[in-house]
């Protein structure tokens, strides 16, 4: 049980991923895929650092997977998260690669997954909240 909730900590950070996901999805509607990609995994972050920062926990890295499993979540959100995390590094620099940018390994099919899982962390992020703020 938690005995802390810091809603506004919890409102600006997922304000924060909801924007993030928005432009996600003008990323790839525009084509640029690989920052879509990277900007679903960046929302996804947010949305997990505003549910723990809203319950005064630690928000310390960037794999989604592990900062969904260290806060309690289902193994189903964290294998969606699974995926996103994928998305960090290597939608971001040239040297990921043997030869190349980016934007050469992305299409909108991957865009369209990587928005779709951060769609469904969002909701399962809002969704605990709601239910702890219930107990």
């Amino acid at each position: 049980m938690v005995d802390f909730f810091d809603n506004d900590e919890y409102d600006r950070w997922m304000k924060h991923a909801e924007r993030t996901l928005e432009s996600a999805i003008n990323d790839s509607s525009s084509g640029f895929y690989s920052w879509a990609c990277f900007k679903a995994q960046q929302a996804s972050e947010y949305a997990v650092k505003a549910y723990l920062r809203g319950i005064g926990m630690n928000t310390f890295g960037h794999a989604v997977s592990l900062l969904l499993k260290n806060a309690g979540f289902n193994k189903n959100i964290i294998n969606t998260a699974m995926i996103i995390d994928k998305y960090y590094i290597p939608t971001r620099y040239a040297d990921a690669w043997s030869e190349g940018v980016p934007d050469d390994y992305y299409n909108q099919s991957d865009s369209q997954n990587a928005i779709e899982a951060a769609e469904s962390i969002l909701e399962g992020v809002k969704s605990k909240w709601k239910s702890l703020k219930k107990e």
